[in-house]
């Protein structure tokens, strides 16, 4: 049985997809770009500050199922330009102190709305 998650304070979807779908003692938060859910608008040209918007959207989705960042066992993230590894990173590093989890780092030519970064999760929901 899936469960579609949705949350005011996180962006809307752009697209046909859900913010999250709880699935079989995991939630799948799809892929989460630096838009302020309350604008609608990217938060910056700064790729630090897409990160934080990014991993805000993030614990917002996570926030409606009564999860946090310490339920995450696994994100994905797209960069536009692996030049910005480190900065990425240290935003990142500040959200997940202790015990990260998994995690996968790609360049991509492209992402929604031409922003700098997109990060998906995966957490446990039960």
């Amino acid at each position: 049985m899936k469960k579609i998650v949705y949350t005011e304070k996180a962006p809307k979807a752009i697209g046909p997809y859900s913010q999250a779908i709880a699935a079989n003692g995991f939630l799948f938060v799809s892929g989460q770009i630096p838009v302020n859910p309350t604008t609608g608008e990217v938060a910056s040209t700064n790729i630090k500050e897409q990160t934080q918007q990014s991993l805000d959207n993030i614990k917002a989705i996570l926030s409606a199922e009564g999860k946090t960042l310490a339920d995450v066992v696994k994100t994905t993230i797209f960069i536009k330009n692996m030049n910005d590894f480190a900065l990425v990173n240290e935003v990142y590093g500040n959200a997940f102190v202790e015990n990260p989890p998994a995690r996968s780092c790609v360049e991509v030519a492209r992402l929604p709305k031409d922003v700098l970064v997109e990060i998906e999760a995966i957490a446990v929901a039960k």
